[in-house]
């Protein structure tokens, strides 16, 4: 059976899990990079926002074998799960059941998420179904695509409001072009002083037309295990199919891979569209997640 430990630290987390993380750290993405923003949030002092915050670690002849973290900040919560053993997948929903934790939700890879989410639908006579199926991409060189007219520039500090408003619309649009109801959109809202933070520190993209009017921007995360994550990548209604996201992935994509940096961006493989851009950019699929729901 499995060793189950349970983490309140990420800083702890990350001295036990990162050799597993640094092992595979495209797929271990998500984990790596919140669990930093986390501890970095820590260590500056920052109050933590009232939802769940835990990291787990399953171990195997005292090595770690997998590792699954609950920080979300949005409802339901969902825990996100990386690969582990069946039994652990398991032996997780059962433990969070026995701890009286509600959970409606479940993000992450493939068959571990499914599996924790059909395990806590067994046990509160629920069901487990699929609500977006992701696809996580890695480029490990660029095919520039036709360039729009404009160019490509870092946000600045007068840039913040645009930024986190286009930023929080993000989930909703993208929901909707995917065929589903802006009132299923789940994901990361931003307020102005963490968008500041990652405006200052280099991580938010704009496109500029040729008239210097913003329309479009890309952001990426801070390397973690030498790998960056694209995202959000976000073009507003009225300025959509012009190029100017296929034009921007592959230009920040570009940079981040001439800093010695992976370069990786999640798909929503009902949204035809975003997958055929970014294919064509030169990512290639690495493994495909999921985002359940229990009902």
């Amino acid at each position: 059976m499995p060793d189950l430990e349970l983490y309140v630290d990420p800083a702890a987390f990350l001295r036990d899990a990162g050799a597993l993380l640094a092992a595979d750290p495209v797929v271990a993405t998500v984990v790596s990079t919140v669990t930093h923003r986390i501890a970095d949030a820590d260590r500056r002092g920052e109050v933590r926002g009232d939802y769940p915050h835990w990291w787990l670690a399953v171990r195997e002849d005292e090595q770690v074998v997998g590792v699954a973290m609950r920080t979300a900040p949005f409802a339901p919560y969902p825990p996100y799960v990386l690969p582990m053993p069946q039994e652990a997948a398991r032996e997780l929903a059962r433990m969070l059941h026995a701890r009286g934790e509600e959970v409606l939700a479940v993000n992450g890879a493939l068959p571990a998420a499914q599996e924790v989410a059909e395990e806590t639908a067994r046990l509160v006579g629920g069901t487990a179904q699929v609500h977006e199926r992701m696809r996580l991409w890695e480029a490990t060189e660029v095919v520039a695509p036709p360039q729009p007219a404009g160019r490509l520039r870092a946000a600045r500090a007068e840039d913040t409001d645009l930024a986190t408003r286009w930023w929080n619309a993000f989930a909703t649009d993208a929901a909707e072009q995917a065929g589903r109801s802006a009132e299923s959109a789940t994901g990361e809202y931003l307020e102005e002083r963490e968008m500041a933070r990652r405006v200052e520190e280099g991580l938010v993209w704009l496109w500029e037309d040729e008239s210097g009017r913003v329309v479009h921007l890309t952001a990426h995360n801070p390397p973690a295990y030498g790998v960056a994550r694209v995202g959000p990548v976000y073009t507003p209604r009225e300025a959509r199919g012009r190029g100017y996201a296929s034009a921007a992935v592959a230009a920040v994509t570009q940079r981040l891979l001439d800093t010695g940096a992976r370069a990786c961006l999640f798909t929503d493989l009902d949204n035809s569209t975003s997958n055929k851009i970014y294919e064509a950019v030169g990512y290639r699929p690495v493994v495909d997640m999921a985002n359940l729901r229990i009902d």
